[in-house]
């Protein structure tokens, strides 16, 4: 089954359960949020995010009184300049500025393929498809593997001992939640977490963790200590 989303391209990429803050002060997708908060209270407001494909032009930051067109800084063909697979976001607030900006607060949902784009109207608007979210075989022991993998990343990743071990936050059981929370939450290049959002299903997702997780922490092991927040703190994503 199809439907028409709304597009909201990022130079980064949205997991299903991952919050994700936006400053919206581009016309185009100021017109976006405007169009979504008109909307009747009991329909979701819901949009596509979908990352930029590695080289591509991104869209210039223009004066707030300059309009972009739908396609501006993604080239004739904006499939082209965008991965085709994205996550569902759904706005769980939206405060509007004086200005006209806004300050918006989405969550991921699920994730979808896109098929086509449509850059005639103020923003792009893509029609895509549901992905399935399906287990596939032995996820449940990968899942062990890459709990063990993750808490020695984090522990790399915070400058701390092996033998020294603060208390280790909660993981979940379910391996499909986790493999999106152990996505999130790595510190890899668009390019790896594409391609953990477009994994088959579970298991290929797990299976691509463990092999980055063991490669991070390696390279981890070779650097002169870090706190962890240092590399780990995020901006709000600018459109």
């Amino acid at each position: 089954m199809t439907e028409r989303l709304p597009l909201f391209p990022l130079g980064s990429v949205l997991f299903p359960g991952l919050v994700l803050p936006l400053h919206v002060f581009e016309e185009r997708y100021r017109r976006l949020v405007a169009d979504l908060e008109a909307q009747p209270e009991d329909v979701p407001r819901r949009f596509g995010v979908v990352a930029i494909r590695d080289g591509q032009e991104v869209a210039p930051v223009r004066d707030t009184d300059e309009p972009a067109g739908a396609a501006d800084g993604f080239g004739p063909d904006p499939v082209r300049a965008l991965h085709t697979v994205g996550c569902v976001a759904e706005v769980a607030s939206a405060q509007a500025r004086p200005d006209g900006r806004f300050e918006l607060i989405a969550t991921g949902t699920t994730r979808f393929r896109l098929l086509s784009v449509d850059a005639s109207g103020p923003y792009l608007v893509g029609k895509v498809e549901e992905l399935p979210e399906t287990e596939g075989p032995g996820a449940g022991a990968l899942a062990a593997g890459v709990v063990q993998a993750f808490r020695r990343y984090q522990k790399r990743l915070a400058g701390a001992r092996e033998s020294t071990l603060a208390a280790e936050q909660e993981l979940p059981d379910d391996p499909r939640v986790l493999s999106y929370l152990v996505a999130a939450a790595s510190v890899l290049e668009v390019a790896d977490r594409q391609r953990l959002l477009a994994a088959a299903d579970t298991t290929e997702r797990l299976a691509v963790e463990l092999e980055l997780l063991r490669r991070e922490t390696a390279v981890l092991s070779r650097l002169p200590s870090l706190p962890a927040w240092e590399l780990t703190r995020a901006a709000v994503n600018p459109n």
